[in-house]
Parts: structure tokens; sequence; C-alpha cells
């Protein structure tokens, strides 16, 4: 097919092209594009030529580069036509969409080269965006001959060896006659959910021209229509080349979980589903069904995975819908099997292990780019996961400079990152689900939490729901986990089948995600505020004015309590949250803070989590240390042993050798030390 004949069968097709309705779809997009969008590209959908010229689009896909710039005359030709008449000069890109096949990036092969492709994928690094040469003008010092080149963005640049007219080789670019246009190069690789287990992600840098540059941000989904190009490797001479697709249209898919095709059969389905009266109950037993208990466990990850509901205030301020989910547990009860039950459920998972993910690997990077040498931003785990759930196993193996990094992404909901003179804060609406080992192996009741765990308050307290999972010998429990076990691997499908279909609660999630946004109903409001009110009141002592208070509850949980109704609400696809979501709610709250919120006399007592110390312990610390302080003098060396267990015994802060593990607590968190054995100073 010629060039003459490609213009006027393209222009044939902008003019005559009509909907169902009789509306001239293109012309009308080119009078917008002339007076409503500030953009300079006419998206023009395959299909629609398909249908009007078939050759023409089988045409596109076979010889891209020729169609479109064809394309791009006939536009130019159309404008000047009546009914638009556009007299001066305009610039138009044609860009195409919806083609018949969509690839992903890990099949991209050498029977693409050249050819226009659409490829479906993830971002996870931009560049900065920087000027290109589209016409590059090059002038003789000689003679002044002025040669022409047209170059292209995934090229070398071409210069004129010597001069057209004169054969001189004094010849440099003329940069104020040359023509420069936007280029910014992004990296694209295979969804996570797209993999199969064990597969390693495909990734191939794409470019972006003129005005489609900044788009698009990492950890878009997002989907390309493109010429795929190949350049040869630099550093090599082997003749083995890299993939580099030259984008011509982009398209955000949803940024949101439910990227599941809901067809109107499934959405029957779903409601029929929202209807059953033990519809919670239904959903909590069909989550990893394989494990046998940790009903509690399943609630709450069933809660998560629901989430509550972002809103944005007035003067512009989030607050988070997501609650986050931390596993705590003797080695073997299951933690990263629900996990990795959990990241096949949920319509967007990302699974990581805390042992092998750095903090750059779970936030985001700066880093070199090989394409064009300037740094870019990489997305991390937590990025890549926006709008979905991101799994994290070994959390307690992380070191403290890679866990401090997750702070802000668990509370503010985005990371923020200035390295390399790039600064910039990316989105991280994440459900967060960790589960942590003890930190001697096995969990010991004695201990409180943070004592047993490697993990700073600060973290702790971020966790909506923090659930032990202990491993206690017990005859009839053990009886029906190994009932269970055994019945599981002789393959016997009614133990493992799960209540609702796997694939139909992957799509009820998601539609529940997507389409409802409950509300709280001021039955619930009361009955949340007045359990907070209650929890609080009951904890006002006599006696023990001085000091600090144990506090049971905080504004934390009265922020956990309001999401984990919401999402208690979704799961039943109710708009609004009753009393009963409110009270199963602040059921699964107290079971919690009674497990793992209790201090050594058995009070409630929030600040176990959110210090890491229980109330009465602070209060015992600092009456110790004002003893110390006070018998500094009397020693030669600081305050004698015998006297502080003496004082601290008439003090009541507890028996001898409770004193004594206070002193080695203070120690080592180096708020006294010994100049010599058996004496103490404050530090």
């Amino acid at each position: 097919m010629d060039r003459e004949d490609m213009i006027e069968r393209y222009a044939r097709f902008l003019r005559e092209y009509v909907d169902d309705e009789g509306k001239e779809v293109y012309l009308n997009k080119l009078k917008d594009l002339l007076t409503v969008t500030p953009r300079r590209s006419l998206a023009i959908d395959w299909t629609h030529l398909n249908s009007f010229d078939p050759e023409l689009a089988a045409e596109l896909i076979e010889n891209p580069e020729e169609s479109i710039l064809a394309a791009e005359d006939a536009i130019q030709i159309v404008l000047r036509e009546p009914p638009i008449e556009k007299k001066e000069e305009f610039t138009a890109h044609a860009r195409f969409y919806n083609l018949p096949k969509t690839l992903l990036v890990k099949e991209l092969g050498s029977e693409h080269i050249n050819r226009l492709i659409q490829v479906d994928g993830i971002i996870t690094r931009v560049s900065e965006v920087k000027p290109f040469v589209e016409k590059a003008v090059f002038v003789c010092k000689d003679c002044g001959n002025e040669m022409v080149r047209l170059q292209r963005p995934y090229d070398n640049l071409v210069k004129p060896a010597k001069c057209d007219a004169c054969g001189s080789r004094n010849v440099d670019l003329d940069v104020e006659k040359s023509r420069f246009i936007n280029f910014q190069s992004f990296r694209f690789q295979d969804r996570p959910e797209s993999l199969k287990g064990g597969q390693m992600p495909r990734f191939v840098d794409a470019i972006l021209l003129d005005d489609m540059v900044d788009t698009a941000l990492p950890g878009d989904r997002v989907l390309v229509t493109g010429i795929l190009r190949v350049i040869l490797e630099q550093k090599d001479k082997r003749p083995i080349f890299k993939k580099v697709l030259e984008v011509n249209h982009i398209e955000q898919l949803s940024k949101e979980i439910e990227e599941l095709e809901i067809s109107p059969e499934d959405e029957q389905k779903i409601r029929e589903l929202a209807r059953r009266k033990d519809i919670v109950d239904a959903i909590v037993d069909s989550i990893a069904p394989a494990i046998w208990g940790h009903r509690t466990v399943k609630k709450g990850i069933a809660l998560a995975l629901f989430g509550g509901v972002q809103r944005t205030l007035p003067d512009g301020t989030k607050l988070r819908g997501e609650s986050h989910v931390l596993l705590v547990g003797d080695p073997g009860v299951a933690k990263s099997q629900i996990l990795r039950y959990v990241a096949n459920l949920a319509p967007r998972a990302i699974y990581t292990s805390g042992k092998s993910s750095s903090a750059a690997g779970l936030t985001a990077a700066a880093v070199r780019d090989e394409f064009t040498g300037s740094w870019v931003l990489e997305a991390g785990v937590l990025v890549l996961a926006d709008g979905g759930i991101a799994l994290i196993d070994e959390f307690d193996k992380m070191s403290d400079r890679d866990r401090s990094a997750i702070h802000e992404a668990l509370e503010q909901q985005s990371v923020s990152i200035s390295k390399a003179g790039i600064t910039a804060t990316l989105n991280s609406r994440t459900t967060v689900i960790a589960a942590a080992n003890p930190k001697y192996g096995r969990f010991n009741r004695h201990k409180s939490l943070p004592e047993q765990l490697d993990l700073p308050p600060t973290l702790l307290s971020r966790f909506d729901l923090i659930f032990l999972l202990l491993d206690e010998p017990d005859e009839k429990v053990d009886a029906s986990i190994a009932e269970h076990i055994l019945k599981v691997r002789r393959g016997e499908a009614e133990v493992v089948t799960p209540k609702i279909p796997y694939d139909l609660l992957k799509k009820y999630i998601a539609y529940a995600r997507k389409n409802v946004h409950p509300v709280l109903s001021r039955e619930a409001m009361d009955e949340i505020k007045r359990y907070y009110v209650r929890m609080r009141k009951g904890f006002k002592r006599s006696g023990e004015e001085e000091g600090v208070q144990p506090i049971p509850v905080t504004a934390r949980q009265l922020e956990a309590l309001i999401r984990l109704s919401e999402a208690h609400a979704r799961m039943r696809l109710s708009e609004t949250v009753t009393r009963e979501d409110a009270k199963a709610a602040i059921k699964i709250i107290e079971e919690m803070i009674r497990k793992i919120a209790t201090d050594e006399e058995g009070t409630l007592d929030i600040s176990i989590l959110e210090v890491g110390k229980s109330s009465k312990k602070i209060n015992k610390i600092d009456r110790l240390m004002d003893i110390i302080k006070n018998l500094e003098s009397e020693g030669e060396f600081g305050a004698p042993e015998d006297k502080v267990l003496e004082a601290a015994k008439q003090a009541g802060i507890g028996s001898e050798n409770d004193v004594r593990k206070l002193l080695n607590d203070l120690k080592r968190d180096a708020r006294i030390y010994e100049p010599r054995a058996g004496f103490y100073r404050v530090l």
C-alpha cells in the first residue's frame, strides 16, 4: 500500500466514520482538539478503524511507522477542510489504542520487532523529562550550508560526516534552528498478579515523547501501545540487541483494587451471596480452609481485605481506611501459610519476605538509569501494592534501618524520598499484613509482647490488629488438628473446599471495595463512643494520682474501631454501619487488648504497645531513678547496691529480684551505669 493511498484512506476514515447514533466521532474529536483539550493528540480506536477499513487496520499493525505518519498527514488535510478549516499551523499526533491482542512484557519476542503492539504492565521507575532533538539542523562553519537530519529517540545522534556542499568536516549542530520535543523514559514490567509462582518479572524500557511525558508515576498500572524497537547494546560487540518500546499511546488502568472483570452474572451472584444470613461466617470460613482453627485471626484478615473507607476532609487531611494486621506466634502455627493464601485470594497482592527485603525494596529508591544515565525513581513493594495488599513475612528479621522506612507508609500512606536531587512523595495506600516470630523462638506468657518482639513500639502501635498464635498442648485441640491435617493430606475435598468458591470470593472482595462505601449510623457511633468512654473512665484509681496512669485504649484504637466497623459492614455489602458491626469490631479489638496489653497485675494498659512498657513499670522505673539520684552522694563511687535495694523495697517497688531486673533494664537502656561493681550512677 503506497503512502498517498494510505493518507487518502485515513482522511476518508476521519471524515466519514460515524458511531451507532450517527455522530461524526473523529471530526468532533478534532474540533475539541483545537478548542477544549490542551493535548495535541488524537486518540483513534483501532476497532473503529478495523470496522471501517480492515486492510488499513492490518497495515497499521504490520507497518506502524509509515501508517502513523500517513495518519498524521491525513489529520492535517482534514483540519484544513470544512467544517474545521484551520488556517495556521497545528501539529497533531495520531495515537492508536484498543488493539486486538494485549501482551505481557514476558511475551515480547523477536516476532514483534517494528510492529505495533499493546502491552499491559506496571511502571517501576520513571526518568526526568529531557529535551530530545527531533529535527537536527547542522551548519557548515566554512560555507554556511545547512543540513537537516531527522533523529530517532532510541538511536545515537545522526550527524553528517562532512558538508554536502563543500566537503568540509567542520560541521556543528545549530541548536536555535533545530526542533526539540520533550523526552522521558520509564521502565515497564509485568504486574505481580499476572505471574505464576516462581516466575521472574520481565521488564522493558519505554520512551514517551512530546505531550505524553509525565502521564504516569512509578506504581501505576498502564496499558501501553507502541512500536517495539531494538538497539545494539553499547558495551557488547556481540550481535545482541536490547528491546525498547517507542510509546504511541498510554492508558492508565484503574488505580483501585478492583481490576477484575465482573460481569452482570457475577454481580447477580455477589448480590445473592450478600443476602445470606451467615455471609460473614461464610467469608471467614473460606479463608485458608486447609488450616484448622484460628477463627479470630481469619476474621481479622477478612476485615483487612475488605478495609474501611478512606475519607478526605475539607482541609485536605486524609483519614486512612486500610487496617494493618500483624501475626505473632510460635513456629509452626501456619502464619506463613495464611499469608500465602491471602496473597492468592486478594485481588491485588504482593508477597515479600522481610529477611530478603531492604528499605529501598520496600518503599522506593533513587537509582541510576542505564538508558539515559540520569537518576530515576524506582518503586518498591509498598508503592507497587498501592490500592492493594502488601504481605510481609519474617517481619522481625528486617534490619532496624529498613523497618523505620515503613513507619510513614503505614500511617501517612505515602513514601517520601530525597536523594540525588530527587525529592518526591509516592502513594502507598496499602494494607499491610505482616507475620513475625518472637525474639527467643517461642512466646513466653510471662513477658510482655514488646519485650519478646524485635520491633519498636512505635511500629507496633501502627497495627490495628495484632494476633498471638500460640502453640499450646491441648489433647482435644491437638487431636482435631491432627485429624484435619491427615484428611487434607489424604485429599478429602470437603475438608478444604471453601464455603464460597475461591474465584467468586475474590470478585466479591473487589466488588465490595469498589462499590460499597459504608457510613456510620447514629447507633454505631453511640456504641463505639460508649465503649471508648467506659474503658477510659474505669481506670482512674484513687491513691494512684501521681505518676503515669494506665490507659486501656487511646484515640488510635478508636480510629481502628471505626475502620473495622466499616469493613464489617462492607462484608455484608451494606451502605450503613449498624450497631452489630460496631459490636463485632469492639469484640475483636477487646480480645486483642486482653491478650497483648495486660500488665503484671492483669490491668489493661495500651502503653505496653504504645511505649513498650506498662504504666506501672514506667512509674517504678521513675521512682527507682529518684532513689539512685538521692543515694549517689552516699558512696564514693555512687549509690551502693544494698542501699538502693533496701530503699526500693521500702518504697514498695517490688521484691529484690524485681528491683534487680529493673536495674538491669536501666543499664541496658543506658540510663544508669556502674562506675564500680555494686555502685550505680545516673547518666
